[in-house]
């Protein structure tokens, strides 16, 4: 396996996809599934059930993975 080029904090920019252009952090990387989870990119909408935190339950922005070759390494 290829060693994994990105860690939590690094700044990236999106090199592809609806995001494109973006700069912003890396919140945690999965190198085994060679994906980068990157902070306000790649925003999903998720139903949540309720539960006794959450009574109503609803929906909630979550932000999904991103393979790791969309995304480029910026020195701060």
């Amino acid at each position: 396996m290829a060693k994994f080029n990105y860690k939590k904090g690094d700044t990236v920019e999106i090199i592809a996809g609806d995001d494109r252009g973006t700069k912003a952090t890396v919140l945690a990387v999965m190198p085994k599934k060679n994906k980068v989870i990157v902070e306000g990119c790649k925003i999903a909408k998720k139903a949540i059930k309720p539960t006794e935190e959450n009574k109503n339950g609803g929906h909630v922005n979550k932000e999904m993975p991103i393979d790791a070759s969309n995304v480029r390494k910026v020195e701060a």
